[in-house]
C-alpha cells in the first residue's frame, strides 16, 4: 500500500536571470553526470587536495562502499593549510559572536596555527592515529578548532550535542570507547550561563577508559575539578608549538562518528570516512549554495553537535574557503531579532537554517525581521525536516525580500551530505519542495513491493546507487547496519522517510515513516496535515500525531501554535474553521477529530518536535522520557490542555 498524495502546490519560482548567469552549477552537470557518473564524482574529487593519487574510484560490495581507492589526502589540510599555502591566510574563516556580544574574527592562519597547537596538544596526551575523541561543546570557535585537529592527527571525532543528558553521553562515550573528551566549563543559553562540565563529571562516573578531560574555559564560572583527569585547554594548547606536520591517510581513514538515536535500542553510531564524505560535503556546499568563497557571508544556524554542523560548518565550508558566521545562543537572546541583527551587523549573503526556526520567526511576527536590513541576503536554504508552503512563503517573502532562491535541502546524518535539493540557478522551485536529485545521486520513490510509484503516486524514499559521502556502516556493528538500511528493500537504501512525486516529478519529502497515520484505511503522512494547517492565516506551526482510535484505526489529533497577534477568542469557532480548513485542503479523511491550541510544542534543542511524546497526551498515556526537551515544562501544560479540551464525534 502506498501513500495517499493530497496536498497539491502549484506555484513555481525560476531562477532570476542575472542569478543563473552568474551561477557556479549550471544544467549540463545533470547530463554529464548521467552519462558517467564515477567520472564526474572523480572531477568533483578533484577540488580537494590529494597527497597521493586514487587507483579506483568505487568498490561497491553492497551494503559495503570504498571511495577513491588508494587516494591519500589530510581532511585537516584540506580546510586550512591549502588556503594559506595559496595566500588566502588573511581571509576571515569564523566570525564568531556570542550570546553575551562579545565577538571574535579568525582568519584562516589563525585557525591553522591554534589547530596545530591543538593537535600538539591532543598527541601530549596521547592521541594517535585511529584513536576516538568525544567532543562535548557549545557553539564557540574551540569546537571547530577540536574537530580539526582530530582530523588532522587522524583521530576520529565523535560529536555529542552540548545539550544531552550525562547518560547519552556516557553511552556514547563507551560504545565509541574515547580516550579523551574535550568539553567547556559552560556556554551561555538564554542570558545565562550554561554547564557543561558536570554532565561530563557526572558522565565519567560510569565504566569508561577516557584518561583526559581537555576543558576550555568559555564562562569563567566554577568547576570540580580532578587533576589527575582534567587538564585546561588554555594552559596544555596554548604553549605548544605553531608548527605541526599533517600526516596523508587513506581516503577510507575514519573521520567521525556521529550518533544518532536508535527508536529503541542503544544509539547508532554512524561512521563516516575521509575522501568520498569531504568530496561530497565541498562539492553541495559549493553548488547548492552557490558559494563566491571571496565575496559571501556564509552562516549555517545549525549546532555542531547535529550534522549539519559538521558538514556545512566545519568541513564543506572551510574546504572551499568560506567566511562564515558562527552563532552560540538562542534566537530570542536578548531579544527575538537577534538573529536578524547578525545578518545585518555581518553582512550575511547565505543563510541556512531549519524550518523549526523559520515557523518560529512567523509566530514571533513580521516587525523583528523588518526591523533589521536584510538586503544583504541573496540565497535562503532549509534543513531538518520538509518545509510547509506557507512557512516557505514566508521566508522567500519576508526573509528574501521575494529575490532570494530557496533551496530547500534533503539529507541525513547517514547520507553525509546533501542528496536532493534545487540547484539555484538552474531549478525551478515549488514551496514545500526538495524538487529532485543532485547529479551524481539517485533516489526512487517506490511502494511495499519496491516498485518505482511514477509521477502523482506516493510510497518510500530509497537510494539506489551508492554515493562518495555515504555512511560506511554503524560503528562496530556490521550486522545492524544491514538489518536497519538495507533489509526492507534487496540492494536499496530505506531512509525511513516517505515521499510523493507530483505530476511533473518533483519529490515531495512527507516525513518518518514512524509518523504515517491510518485513517480508515488511508495512510496519511503527518507532514500534510500540518503543511495544511500553517497555510491557515490563523496558525504559525503545527504537529500532528495519530492516536489509536476503536472507529477508524487512528483518528488525527492536532496541536496548533497560534501566529504573533492572532487572539484564540471563541476558541471552539477557530478550531472548527481549521478542521474546515483541512478537509478543504486536503480532504475531508484528513480533518482532524481534535485540535488543540499550546503555546508551545515539546522540541528537542535542535528543533526536532517529539511527536511520540504528543502521541502518548493525546493516547493518555504517562508521557514517556522527556529529559531531551528544551522546556520539559511543556508536556504538562499539554496533557492538561488536552484532558479539558472536547473531540469532535
Amino acid at each position: 500500500m502506498s501513500l495517499e498524495n493530497l496536498l497539491s502546490e502549484n506555484r513555481t519560482f525560476p531562477p532570476a536571470p542575472e542569478f543563473a548567469a552568474a551561477a557556479n552549477a549550471k544544467k549540463e552537470m545533470y547530463a554529464h553526470a548521467d552519462a558517467d557518473r564515477l567520472k564526474f564524482w572523480e572531477e568533483q574529487a578533484k577540488f580537494l587536495q590529494w597527497d597521493a593519487p586514487w587507483n579506483k574510484t568505487l568498490e561497491w560490495d553492497a551494503p559495503f562502499a570504498k571511495w577513491f581507492i588508494g587516494g591519500k589526502l589530510n581532511a585537516s589540510v584540506n580546510c586550512l593549510d591549502r588556503h594559506v599555502a595559496e595566500g588566502r591566510g588573511d581571509r576571515v574563516a569564523i566570525l564568531f559572536e556570542g550570546e553575551p556580544g562579545d565577538t571574535r574574527k579568525i582568519t584562516y592562519a589563525q585557525m591553522l596555527t591554534e589547530v596545530k597547537k591543538a593537535a600538539n596538544a591532543l598527541t601530549e596526551l596521547g592521541i594517535t592515529s585511529g584513536d576516538r575523541v568525544a567532543i562535548y561543546m557549545p557553539m564557540i570557535p574551540e569546537a571547530a578548532v577540536a574537530m580539526l585537529a582530530c582530523a588532522r592527527l587522524g583521530a576520529i571525532h565523535s560529536v555529542v550535542f552540548g545539550g544531552f543528558s550525562a547518560e547519552a553521553l556516557l553511552s556514547r562515550i563507551q560504545d565509541a570507547d574515547a580516550k579523551v573528551v574535550i568539553t567547556a566549563d559552560g556556554g551561555y543559553r538564554k542570558g545565562a550561563a550554561n554547564a557543561l562540565k558536570p554532565a561530563v563529571d557526572e558522565a565519567l562516573k560510569g565504566k569508561h577508559n577516557v584518561k583526559n578531560v581537555l576543558v576550555v574555559k568559555r564562562t569563567g564560572q566554577e568547576v570540580s575539578w580532578d587533576s589527575s583527569r582534567d587538564v585546561w585547554w588554555h594552559e596544555i594548547v596554548d604553549r605548544q608549538s605553531g608548527e605541526h606536520k599533517a600526516e596523508s591517510f587513506d581516503s577510507e581513514h575514519g573521520l567521525f562518528i556521529l550518533y544518532t538515536s536508535g527508536t529503541t535500542a542503544k544509539p547508532k553510531g554512524i561512521y563516516h570516512t575521509t575522501g568520498g564524505y569531504l568530496t561530497q560535503a565541498s562539492f553541495t556546499h559549493r553548488n547548492v549554495f552557490d558559494l563566491k568563497a571571496d565575496k559571501d557571508v556564509y552562516w549555517c544556524t545549525a549546532d555542531v553537535g547535529w550534522v549539519t554542523g559538521h558538514s556545512y560548518i566545519v568541513y564543506g565550508p572551510m574546504i572551499n574557503g568560506a567566511t562564515q558566521v558562527m552563532y552560540e545562543g538562542t534566537p530570542d537572546s536578548p531579544t527575538k531579532g537577534r538573529m536578524f541583527e547578525i545578518i545585518e551587523k555581518y553582512g550575511v549573503t547565505i543563510l541556512y537554517t531549519a524550518p523549526t526556526l523559520i515557523r518560529t520567526w512567523m509566530k514571533w511576527g513580521d516587525e523583528f525581521p523588518k526591523a533589521s536590513n536584510l538586503s544583504s541576503l541573496r540565497l535562503l536554504g532549509s534543513v531538518g525536516e520538509p518545509i510547509n508552503p506557507e512557512a516557505w512563503m514566508w521566508y522567500r517573502e519576508v526573509i528574501g525580500g521575494n529575490r532570494c532562491p530557496i533551496v530547500d535541502t534533503w539529507w541525513q546524518t547517514e547520507t553525509g551530505a546533501i542528496m536532493i535539493s534545487p540547484l539555484p540557478g538552474v531549478t525551478a522551485t515549488k514551496p514545500g519542495s526538495a524538487m529532485g536529485t543532485l547529479p551524481g545521486i539517485s533516489a526512487k520513490v517506490v511502494d511495499d513491493n519496491a516498485q518505482p510509484v511514477g509521477n502523482g503516486g506516493g510510497g518510500y524514499l530509497v537510494l539506489d546507487k551508492p554515493w562518495p559521502s555515504m555512511l560506511r556502516g554503524i560503528w562496530g556493528e556490521p550486522e545492524r547496519y544491514k538489518e536497519t538500511y538495507w533489509s526492507r528493500y534487496e540492494g536499496l537504501y530505506f531512509a525511513g522517510d516517505g515521499a510523493k512525486l507530483d505530476d511533473d516529478g518533483a519529490i515531495w519529502l512527507l516525513g518518518r515513516v514512524d509518523d504515517v497515520m491510518n485513517v480508515s484505511g488511508h495512510r496519511i503522512s503527518t507532514t500534510e496535515v500540518e503543511s495544511a494547517l500553517v497555510s491557515h492565516p490563523a496558525v504559525a506551526e503545527a504537529a500532528v500525531v495519530g492516536a489509536n482510535d476503536a472507529m477508524t484505526g487512528q483518528a488525527i489529533v492536532a496541536f496548533v501554535i497560534l501566529r504573533g497577534g492572532v487572539p484564540n477568542v471563541g476558541g471552539e469557532e477557530l478550531i472548527q474553521e481549521l478542521r474546515n480548513h483541512v478537509a478543504k485542503e486536503i480532504g475531508p479523511i484528513a480533518k482532524p477529530k481534535q485540535i488543540l491550541v499550546v503555546a508551545e510544542l515539546p522540541k528537542t534543542r535542535s528543533g526536532k518536535i517529539m511527536r511520540r511524546l504528543l502521541r502518548d497526551v493525546a493516547e493518555n498515556r504517562t508521557v514517556g522520557d522527556s529529559t531531551t526537551l528544551a522546556d520539559p515544562n511543556v508536556m504538562k501544560l499539554i496533557s492538561e490542555g488536552l484532558q479539558a479540551g472536547k473531540s469532535e464525534d
